[in-house]
This record gives structure tokens, sequence and C-alpha cells, in this order.
């Protein structure tokens, strides 16, 4: 096919590869984890990237920390905290699948907008997995009843993740691009920041509507049959025992350092490197234990789509995309521009990290709302919201954890994300064409 002329040589080579890559993830005509390491070979292969530039971002400081929220998983179900916790969310949420899975929806969306989606999706697949397994529904055997558990974690997880500048990466990284933004534009005086308060203000409420919206699309076309869970034993698991303790004691310290990021100006790797440590150092658990109940093959899935992300920044292919498809949108009504606005961030996200969906359309989309008479506000607050919403396992950590449980396929996720993503991108443009003026956010 001949290369467009706002496309570079090496884009158009990109986007060939990422079709075919794509097709085999979805399709899983071969292991996904060899699908993967073909990504990266191709890259090279085809003289998109260097072999160092190829391989480098599969230990990535965002793939080595979902890595190591993977590990905190194994470490949760291994010392029996995993279970202790189900225990106590049954107790208090009951085992009527209906109202569990409400209570476990809504309480993942909350959560998240406070701690990384990555890590609520960890502490509840590795809680209900040891439940779906005393129940006789094991990996890989097609039951729909864990199916629709597992999946509905991650993607209530990541319907939260926008609520809080604590929520994400990708959020903080909206607020900044747009303070560059309006303090080169000459249309503001002074350039406009959004403090931890205000933003949450403008963001956490909408994350309720996601947290209902996300429950009752998975409850409308993935509805399990069964009404309860039945055979689970609520039996008292005791007193905990001191590696219990200990992991629990190390889990809060890192959800303190996690917390204290803007003064100790740490990665999240950092932390989560030094609860590693904290688990095995005393011998609550052997790191050998930890490798051979760790997912690999999905960890790998993860490097590749980061791989992917970074080439299509790097080889022009996706501001040739940005280019071809946002244009579109001008003239049309401010539904139809704040859903395609969405839409957009949503499709690069699916292909890419969140945060870097939002560094590559936000440049673009910044300078359209003001030739289009937008508020260039409400454009960027609405980035890291769309980007939460994906398409595609490899699209964000809490898909590829929850993945990595081996209850439901790549076809299966596709068939359950797409109309969920286009539901909640509905959700947030008439939330934010109603409630964003209400409290005076234009």
């Amino acid at each position: 096919m001949p290369t467009p002329d706002n496309l570079t040589p090496e884009g158009h080579r990109l986007l060939a590869l990422l079709t075919t890559v794509v097709i085999l993830w979805v399709s899983e005509a071969i292991p996904i984890g060899v699908t993967a390491l073909l990504a990266g070979a191709g890259l090279i292969m085809f003289n998109i990237q260097t072999p160092h530039d190829a391989w480098a971002p599969f230990a990535s400081p965002a793939v080595m920390f979902v890595l190591m929220i993977i590990m905190f998983g194994v470490v949760l179900n291994e010392v029996g905290l995993a279970q202790r916790l189900m225990y106590h969310l049954l107790r208090f949420a009951g085992t009527k699948v209906k109202r569990l899975s409400f209570i476990l929806a809504v309480g993942c969306t909350m959560m998240a907008t406070v701690f990384h989606d990555a890590t609520v999706t960890v502490i509840m697949v590795f809680a209900f997995v040891p439940v779906f397994m005393a129940m006789g529904l094991k990996p890989h055997q097609g039951h729909k009843l864990p199916k629709f558990f597992i999946i509905l974690i991650p993607l209530a997880a990541s319907a939260g993740g926008f609520g809080t500048l604590l929520g994400g990466g990708r959020n903080p990284l909206a607020t900044e691009i747009l303070y560059v933004f309006t303090e080169q534009s000459p249309k503001f005086l002074e350039p406009v920041v959004i403090g931890f308060m205000e933003y949450m203000l403008i963001q956490f409420p909408i994350c309720l509507l996601t947290a209902l919206a996300t429950w009752g699309v998975l409850w409308v076309i993935f509805r399990p049959k069964e009404k309860e869970l039945v055979g689970v034993k609520l039996d008292y698991p005791g007193p905990m025992a001191t590696k219990e303790k200990g992991v629990l004691i190390v889990f809060i310290a890192t959800f303190v350092l996690w917390f204290l990021g803007d003064l100790t100006g740490w990665h999240v790797s950092i932390a989560a490197a030094l609860a590693i440590a904290g688990f095995c150092g005393p011998g609550w658990i052997s790191f050998r234990t930890i490798c051979d109940k760790f997912p690999w093959e999905s960890w790998i899935v993860f490097g590749a789509g980061v791989s992917l992300g970074m080439a299509m920044l790097t080889s022009g292919a996706g501001m040739f995309l940005a280019e071809s498809f946002l244009p579109v949108l001008d003239g049309r009504h401010t539904f139809v521009v704040y859903y395609g606005f969405g839409f957009f961030g949503s499709f690069l996200s699916s292909l890419m990290s969140n945060s870097a969906a939002v560094a590559l359309m936000l440049p673009i989309t910044l300078p359209m709302s003001e030739m289009m008479d937008m508020s260039p506000m409400a454009v960027a607050l609405l980035a890291p919201m769309t980007t939460s919403f994906i398409m595609l396992v490899i699209g964000c950590p809490p898909t590829i954890i929850a993945y990595s449980s081996g209850y439901f396929t790549q076809v299966e996720f596709v068939k359950v994300a797409v109309p969920w993503c286009l539901a909640l991108l509905v959700v947030c443009t008439l939330a934010v064409m109603v409630y964003w003026p209400l409290i005076g956010f234009q």
C-alpha cells in the first residue's frame, strides 16, 4: 500500500505489524506470549526500532512495576491474606451473586480513585480465585461465573483510576500538559493550575456513575446463570499468623510510601521492590515460590504492549492517526466532539499505556479545542477519564493481571470490553456536559 504523505515509512510498517499482532493476540492462533516476543522481534526486523529501543520497554518502569504488583498477588494468596479478605467480604456482601457483584464493582472503583488500579485488581482477583477453585470452577474450563467476576474486577478498577490525582500517572500528567499549554497560549493571562481538591471535585463524582455503569453493562451482557456462590464456606480463618501480620505491615508501609511519592520523589516501583524484600527477607515467603507461581506469559504481553506503544510515539504512527481522525470532529455537535475525543483516547489507551495516550493526544486536542472555541480545561481533564476505558487485554495492568488468572480468553474479554467502553464514554460525555457546568467548570 502507498505510504500517506503525513506518515513516515517506519510508521507505516509499524501499523502493519500492529494490525498483525493484534489479530494474533485476539485470535490466540499461537500462544500470546510467543506473539508478544514476535512483536519485539518484528520492530527490529522491519527496521522500525533499534534492538535496544525495541526490547528496553519490556523492562520499563511501568512494566517492572506491574511485575512486582502481580508478585504482590502471589504473596497475598500464599500467606493466606487473600482468603481472609474474601471471608470478610462475603460476610459483608453475602454470597448472592447480584449483591456481591454490585458491592464489588462500586468498591473496586472507589478504591482505585486513591490506590493504583493494578493494586486493587491484584488484591481482589487473588481473593476470588481460591473461592472459585473451592467451588470446582478451575481456569481454562469455560465457566461463566468466574469469568463474570474476574472481568468485572479490572474493568471496575480501571473505571475509577481518574477520580483523584493519586489514581494514576495520567492524571497529574494531564494537569501538567494543561499548565504548559495555557502558559504558552495568548488567550490565557496566566497558566491554569488545577490542585488536588479541585481535581477531585471535578472528577470524583463521575466515578460513582462509572461504577454503576460498569456493573450495569456487565450484568446485562454477561450475567451468570448462578444466583449464589454455592458451596462457599464461611469458616472463621482463625487469628492472623505471624507471616500474615508481617506481610500486612509491609503492605501498609508500601501504601504510605506511595502516598508520600511527591515528597520522596521515588518512582512507585521503588516502594514495590522494597516490599518484595520485606516479604522475602524475614522468610514469610520464598522468592522461588513467587517465581514458580508467577504468570510470566501475561507480563511479557504487557511488555510488548508498552514497546509497541513507544514505537507509536517515536515512529510518527500515533501522530498520523491523530491528524487523520480528530479533524473529522470539527464543526460537529458538542456531544459528538467530546465523544470523539474520548473514543480516540480509549483507542490509543488500548494499544499503549494510558499515560502515553494522554501524552500523545493532548498536544493535538488542546490546540484543536481553541480553534473550535471549546474549553481547553474540559478537553484536558476528559483525557485521563476516557483513557481509563480500554478495549483490549493489553491496554492496562489491571486487565493483564486478571487475564493471568486463566479464567477468560482475549476474545471473551473483547466481547465485553468494547460495549463497556462505548457505554462508559456515553456516560462520561453526558456527565461532562451536565455536571461540569453545574459546578462552574467550563
